[in-house]
């Protein structure tokens, strides 16, 4: 079997370019015992990837230049020789961007393609989904009444927040770029107000979208949006550091003052809760009721999502470079090759 790989051949310096990734074409090995050759349906493409192209202290290792790139995927598997799978079978696994993959049995998730669509494992119903709900509910703790704002709020991450916080009985308001964000979270999610941080008058439409304050903050970008944000925080709001995507491409210190001692005196003085995460903390305890939940809520329609689909593994880099943009709306995927499902 040949697979189509795509490998990280150089560690990009601010925004990735063509020449940071390499195109291969490999002989893979036949599975061995416990292993399954699976044909690569759907990657998922996230902000993450950017810090694992990246030789930076983090918190997982970096991808190996040379080696493929890193990423979720649902798969077919075409060959098995692990008796708890069957050729045909529809599974979860990671293996990253390429079009098959010869992988360990083990950690490998089987799908069930007859309830959701199976790209929905890589977005509302997987990571981007659990990632909303245990930092939100884990770490926000959202109480009737309260304001919960959360940036990049038409991306699969900040719109399952805004809507979990208003099944919480919450108020939601969605910070996004462009007015057609803007406009899908009201009328498509069910926000209660919306924010374009691209308006020129953007800090005005922040104070009258959150006129008694902000008790919650879900942060997914950094930069200026925090520092308006940082502004309106009520005492005792929790922050739940998700991303701060819009500096994954830094090559240097932001210009101007330090704003971190600013900062650091209103988490004192107004006793602010700052905790970064990383979703996996929050498995096994909250999985099997993120799971139940969520699928309960996207099939009766409370959660509502949206997938933004690219065809072709060679669209990745470019998909990539678009996400660490904002230029995508709703969950990024690669749809690698034909879904036998749809």
């Amino acid at each position: 079997m040949k697979s189509t790989q795509i490998r990280l051949a150089s560690r990009p310096v601010g925004v990735p370019a063509e020449a940071d990734f390499d195109t291969v074409e490999v002989s893979l090995p036949d599975p061995g015992e416990g292993q399954l050759l699976l044909r690569v349906i759907y990657l998922s493409l996230d902000p993450y990837m950017r810090g694992r192209m990246s030789a930076a202290r983090s918190y997982a290792d970096p991808v190996d230049v040379g080696a493929v790139l890193v990423g979720g995927t649902v798969c077919e598997v075409l060959e098995s020789s692990d008796p708890k799978f069957a050729a045909g079978d529809i599974v979860l696994s990671y293996s990253g961007w390429q079009t098959h993959d010869v992988a360990d049995a083990r950690g490998i998730r089987r799908l069930d393609s007859a309830t959701t669509p199976i790209s929905t494992a890589l977005g509302v119903l997987g990571m981007p989904g659990f990632t909303a709900y245990a930092g939100l509910l884990e770490i926000g703790r959202p109480k009737p009444g309260e304001t919960v704002v959360v940036a990049a709020a038409t991306g699969p991450v900040g719109s399952a927040v805004g809507q979990i916080a208003k099944i919480k009985g919450a108020r939601a308001v969605g910070i996004a770029g462009g007015a057609d964000k803007c406009r899908a979270l009201t009328e498509e999610f069910g926000f209660d107000a919306a924010v374009d941080h691209r308006a020129p008058d953007f800090v005005d439409q922040l104070k009258a979208g959150v006129p008694d304050g902000i008790d919650v903050y879900f942060e997914n970008v950094g930069g200026p949006v925090s520092d308006a944000v940082a502004k309106r925080l009520n005492r005792f709001a929790r922050i739940p550091v998700c991303g701060l995507v819009s500096g994954y491409n830094a090559t240097a210190a932001p210009e101007g003052p330090d704003l971190l001692p600013d900062f650091l005196r209103r988490v004192l003085t107004q006793s602010l809760t700052v905790r970064g995460f990383i979703q996996d903390e929050f498995v096994p305890a909250q999985h099997q009721n993120f799971v139940r939940e969520m699928t309960g809520w996207v099939a009766d329609g409370s959660v509502r999502y949206r997938e933004d689909v690219v065809a072709g593994l060679d669209s990745a880099p470019g998909a990539f470079r678009g996400l660490l943009a904002g230029h995508n709306f709703g969950k990024l995927i690669v749809q690698v090759s034909d879904d036998p499902t749809s």
